[in-house]
């Protein structure tokens, strides 16, 4: 079943049902390789499914959960495999959204469930989103509105001495650093498998190139004289339009417009018949830093 958390909507399943989890991997065409995030209805549920924390996981546990973090950590042994694409850590969260919790508490288990979307597509955060990327593929959409955030959960290698984030999101690096006590690195060379950080990801079926601000136009016009059709996102007006039509608009003031908007607004150039859209990225800090990962990934899925 999909259902909604405050990042997007998950697909889910038992999670210690390999059989089911399995179904989560047929369904998206998802490597058997890559794992998933099993969702808890509280804290209190770590131990079944962690085989210990450190201190600092437990410190960013307390200080962020309920909330839109990922904690990877060395599996228990009643993880199945299917859960954890062979490797021997899982990603753990409690998520921030009332029918998450809801759901979670009435199951009562883990419930493993990366994006209700295809592998490698936009993500969906609504569950009209949801019903357009499966149709009737899915048993149950739980449809709890739109994602307050938009964009998928930092994602913490929390196995080793020091925490260090593999994915950017709404718990940001800053956010972390103040609560251990010293600079939390970023970066996705680690030996630890995750979710999510594959160099090409979240992408539409238009392509996805990254510009500046001030050569939106002229791109816009030179796709334009070749044919294709141009769409635009920014977070400030790009300046007055040059004498060139693009069919599909999105101005996000903030980065947590941004992150709300983004997967929205970029199933939308789909919607519209879009070729290429031509993405601003806001400036770097904070929940931004999630944005700009986001529209890189999406920028380098080959076409």
């Amino acid at each position: 079943m999909a259902f909604p958390t405050e990042t997007v909507y998950g697909l889910g399943a038992d999670a210690s049902n390999g059989r089911a989890v399995a179904r989560i991997y047929e369904l998206k065409g998802r490597p058997p390789t890559h794992p998933v995030i099993v969702h808890l209805g509280s804290a209190g549920m770590v131990g079944e499914w962690a085989a210990g924390l450190t201190d600092d996981a437990l410190a960013a546990a307390d200080a962020f959960w309920p909330g839109p973090l990922t904690l990877v950590v060395a599996r228990s042994r009643r993880v199945p495999d299917e859960v954890t694409g062979g490797s021997d850590t899982v990603g753990l969260r409690v998520p921030a959204h009332q029918l998450a919790l809801a759901l979670l508490g009435a199951f009562g288990g883990g419930v493993a469930a990366p994006s209700a979307n295809r592998f490698g597509r936009v993500s969906p955060t609504t569950a009209e989103a949801v019903r357009e990327e499966f149709g009737d593929g899915i048993d149950v959409v739980l449809d709890g509105g739109p994602c307050p955030v938009g964009v998928e959960s930092t994602v913490v290698d929390a196995t080793g001495p020091r925490l260090r984030v593999l994915r950017p999101g709404a718990v940001t690096t800053r956010q972390l650093s103040q609560l251990v006590g010293y600079e939390v690195s970023v970066g996705t060379s680690s030996t630890v498998r995750a979710p999510g950080t594959l160099p090409s990801h979240y992408a539409p079926a238009a392509r996805v190139e990254l510009v500046e601000l001030d050569g939106v136009w002229a791109r816009a016009a030179q796709l334009s004289a070749d044919g294709a059709a141009v769409g635009v996102l920014t977070p400030v007006p790009p300046g007055d339009p040059a004498a060139v039509e693009v069919r599909f608009l999105a101005v996000m003031a903030t980065p947590e417009d941004y992150a709300r908007g983004l997967y929205e607004a970029l199933r939308g150039a789909d919607r519209g018949g879009v070729d290429v859209v031509l993405a601003v990225a806001p400036p770097p800090g904070g929940l931004a830093d999630a944005v700009i990962d986001r529209l890189t990934r999406a920028a380098a899925t080959a076409r």
